[in-house]
């Protein structure tokens, strides 16, 4: 099976580089199972509503994940509970609506399981992550619950998503970073078989900060007037990983950083 994970996709323009080009690009690479984390495709550059959701959906997106700005659209508290595609982080503090978990079953009866969590440093206050995780793995476990494991983790320092992923090294087929929007060049297998990529980057347009528009960034940071954060709206890239994942361990044969665009494309 393959695995296409692609980072939080940021306002108007990641969202249409997804819709246009995601049937496209899941043929082209043989992908059988699709995860996009949402949390920042509103046009706004924060949140997700339903109707991106189900844009997603139509295009191939097979799981939604988000972070820290799941509830900036509040009309997703209601569809959250009646939507299973779409998770939030797993170690919010309840009563939540939604779910940080859930077993998806694909063609020929494989099961994969999407965990969504979020970190304690420098984030909104939530359940510590790793005694929700050590909980997890004790009542969850690959190749019994589900066929594949994936762990979106959505944090902002990269030791502690290094920390997660060797928790999980063995337990999980991919452990890999949100949040940042700046895509790690460290995609690897980690020593008992579990892909990871400390971050996946982010699905926008990379000139930018971080998918805001540089002026008003500089502006913020400068202390000059400026305006709430709002999306740059140029032709976005979309960044990720592809991971070949394995019937029989269900842990990782290959992974590859994934990008589709011409912002980041390397220099020879």
């Amino acid at each position: 099976m393959r695995l296409l994970f692609l980072g939080d996709v940021v306002g108007v323009s990641g969202c249409n580089k997804i819709i246009k080009n995601l049937k496209n690009e899941i043929k082209k690479n043989d992908i059988d199972f699709v995860i996009v984390n949402g949390e920042n495709a509103d046009k706004a550059g924060v949140g997700l509503t339903k109707e991106i959701c189900n844009d997603f959906f139509n295009c191939g997106v097979n799981v939604i994940t988000t972070g820290n700005h799941v509830w900036d659209q509040k009309e997703i508290m209601n569809f959250i509970d009646k939507e299973k595609r779409l998770l939030r982080p797993k170690n919010l503090f309840g009563p939540t609506p939604g779910k940080g978990f859930e077993i998806f079953k694909i063609s020929k009866d494989i099961k994969v399981g999407v965990l969504n969590l979020m970190g304690n440093v420098f984030m909104k206050k939530c359940e510590d992550v790793f005694s929700v995780s050590e909980k997890f793995l004790k009542e969850n476990k690959i190749k019994r619950d589900y066929d594949f494991l994936v762990v979106d983790f959505h944090g902002e320092i990269t030791s502690e998503k290094n920390a997660i992923g060797y928790l999980f090294d063995g337990s999980a087929t991919l452990v890999v970073g949100t949040h940042t929007h700046i895509p790690t060049n460290d995609a690897r297998i980690l020593r008992k078989g579990t892909a990871y990529q400390t971050d996946a980057g982010m699905c926008g347009d990379y000139d930018s900060v971080i998918g805001m528009n540089i002026e008003n960034s500089l502006n913020k940071f400068m202390k000059k007037d400026s305006k709430k954060h709002f999306p740059a709206e140029g032709e976005a890239t979309l960044s990720g990983v592809i991971v070949e994942c394995n019937l029989s361990t269900g842990l990782a044969n290959k992974i590859q950083s994934y990008i589709f665009g011409d912002q980041l494309k390397k220099i020879s």
